[in-house]
This record gives structure tokens, sequence and C-alpha cells, in this order.
């Protein structure tokens, strides 16, 4: 189910780590939200990963966010023979609705220590007309 929180609504995945099969593992980042005057501030726990895996996107009211990282492991008697070979993939994928206070061209993100770092922007939302009508 999804929740609401601070002007979002967060499409509920399963969260912490679960193994798919021995080659493939995939898990849901932990977020966490904290609203400011003029943002929202969002950082997702994603230890040992590279800043140029992630994938961050907005499509019509929809913040994605998702990593993809293949890695090969090889272990070798020699040069000549493989004894083992391994293909792993870590992958996750978040997304977010937003509303109509955030500006979504507005939105940056940096990587640093392990912390995906979300700054949401908010635009100002006018207040809507109000007209009286008068009844004749």
């Amino acid at each position: 189910m999804p929740r609401t929180l601070g002007g979002f609504i967060e499409d509920a995945l399963h969260n912490g780590y679960s193994r798919v099969n021995e080659e493939i593992s995939s898990f849901s980042a932990p977020v966490n939200i904290q609203e400011t005057d003029n943002s929202y501030e969002m950082q997702l726990a994603a230890p040992g990963l590279k800043k140029e895996d992630f994938k961050i996107s907005v499509d019509q009211n929809m913040l994605h966010i998702s990593y993809e990282h293949k890695e090969e492991n090889k272990e070798q008697q020699d040069s000549n023979k493989w004894l083992r070979s391994e293909f792993k993939q870590k992958s996750f994928k978040r997304s977010f609705t937003l509303n109509e206070k955030i500006d979504t061209g507005k939105i940056s993100a940096k990587y640093t220590d392990g912390l995906l770092h979300v700054t949401i922007a908010k635009k100002e939302v006018s207040a809507p007309l109000v007209h009286e009508i008068s009844v004749n």
C-alpha cells in the first residue's frame, strides 16, 4: 500500500535485501526524507555502489531512482584454465509520486559516503482564484 510522506506518496516496495538466486541479487534501498522550507531532502542508503550506475528520471509526476551494476568475478588456478566464473548483478528501483508542489526541473543528486542525496525543490503553488457569483 502506498503511504503519504511529506508531499510524496511512496510506492511501497519490499524493504531490505532479498536474494533472488545465486547470480542475481536485488534489494530496495532504505530512504530517509526530510522536508525543509524550500525542498525535500532524500537520503537513499546504497553503500559500495558507483555513482555512474545510478539512473534518476522524472516521468510525468513520478520520480524513479534505479541502480544496476553487473560484474564478473573470475577465479583462476592458472592463466589457461577457468576453475570458476560467476556473473553477478546488483539492482534496485524506487519510485515516488510527486505532487504539484515539486519543481521537477530543479531536482539534483550527488553520491557520497554510500548515500545518494537527492534534493527535490519545491515551487510556489498559487492559491486558486475565488470568484463570487451572484445569483439573479
